[in-house]
């Protein structure tokens, strides 16, 4: 991956491990997608808009990336699914422990599997926000249970799974799937409560992982099974905001950008929709590197150590 040595080249003193509060891992895996091939491309395309944004945000009058964000060096393990997704888990679960608030940005769907394992394993009552076209829902597909198609099938068993914006499913899905806690996208634009309802069925602790294909293809078609029907840019961004406003957001993933030649503007809406859920998370946060040469502990995750120390053991 050839990519600058910060997340959007921000200045150094932002950047160190020790002083930021937030971490970014790049997975470039692709090993189990089954249509639309290149989402190992993504996080370099990613990071490479990320360094051609602005960093200041208009909406939240703000400059998250003061807050300090690292960029972890890419996750390359690809010889075998599983083996993936124990390296996406036991990364992602040693940046938890060490107070930070974790992201991840794919590669396919199949890396969430690790991260959403680490993240119920160190927050209580987890919520697993999955904003996405397809339910990803099958035990198995194509011989592996860590296909792409399998995202969510252990979310769905082991936490509080709400899906939004499901557009496309397997009828086998129809098995396994809580129809109470989907949003399918057709019920959606006739449904202007949709967003608080769904906000109604979380719990505390929500760890988001977004989908790119959730998105129209008109505003994003660089993916890997793009679906018509999807969701537009103010309504997401007006549901998320309300998310990191009325819960604990403990940490997300972005997957499934395949970029193209063509389509640059895709590569650049999922850098914007990153800095954007990092800017609504730290929206009210007034602590800032500026403020203090040696950053406390998360706050938003400091009230929840408890739980870290819990599981030291695992």
């Amino acid at each position: 991956m050839k990519t600058s040595n910060t997340y959007a080249g921000i200045p150094e003193e932002y950047a160190g491990y020790d002083k930021s509060q937030i971490v970014v891992i790049p997975v470039p895996y692709d090993g189990t997608s089954t249509w639309g091939k290149g989402a190992d491309k993504g996080p370099e395309a990613f990071l490479h808009a990320s360094e051609n944004m602005e960093l200041y945000d208009i909406e939240t009058d703000s400059e998250v990336y003061t807050k300090g964000i690292h960029l972890i060096d890419p996750i390359t393990v690809n010889n075998t699914p599983e083996a993936m997704v124990e390296a996406v888990y036991n990364t992602t679960k040693n940046h938890i422990k060490r107070n930070k608030f974790v992201t991840l940005f794919g590669g396919e769907h199949s890396i969430s599997i690790g991260a959403i394992r680490a993240f119920d394993e160190c927050f209580n009552n987890l919520t697993v926000l999955q904003i996405d076209a397809h339910a990803d829902l099958r035990k198995e597909y194509n011989g592996s249970k860590y296909n792409h198609a399998c995202a969510m099938h252990e979310a769905n068993e082991n936490t509080n799974l709400i899906q939004v914006g499901i557009r496309s499913m397997d009828a086998s899905e129809n098995l396994v799937i809580n129809e109470d806690q989907v949003f399918f996208a057709h019920q959606m634009v006739n449904d202007d409560y949709w967003m608080d309802n769904a906000i109604d069925l979380m719990t505390d602790n929500v760890y988001i992982t977004f989908d790119l294909d959730a998105l129209d293809p008109s505003i994003l078609p660089a993916t890997g099974t793009p679906e018509p029907g999807g969701l537009f840019w103010y309504e997401t961004l007006e549901f998320l905001r309300k998310v990191f406003a009325d819960k604990h957001v403990v940490g997300f993933d972005i997957v499934e950008l395949c970029p193209n030649s063509t389509s640059k503007s895709s590569d650049f809406a999922a850098a914007k929709l990153f800095y954007k859920m990092l800017s609504y998370k730290f929206e009210d946060s007034e602590e800032t590197l500026d403020d203090e040469d040696d950053i406390q502990e998360n706050e938003t995750l400091k009230k929840f150590k408890s739980n870290y120390e819990e599981y030291d053991e695992r």
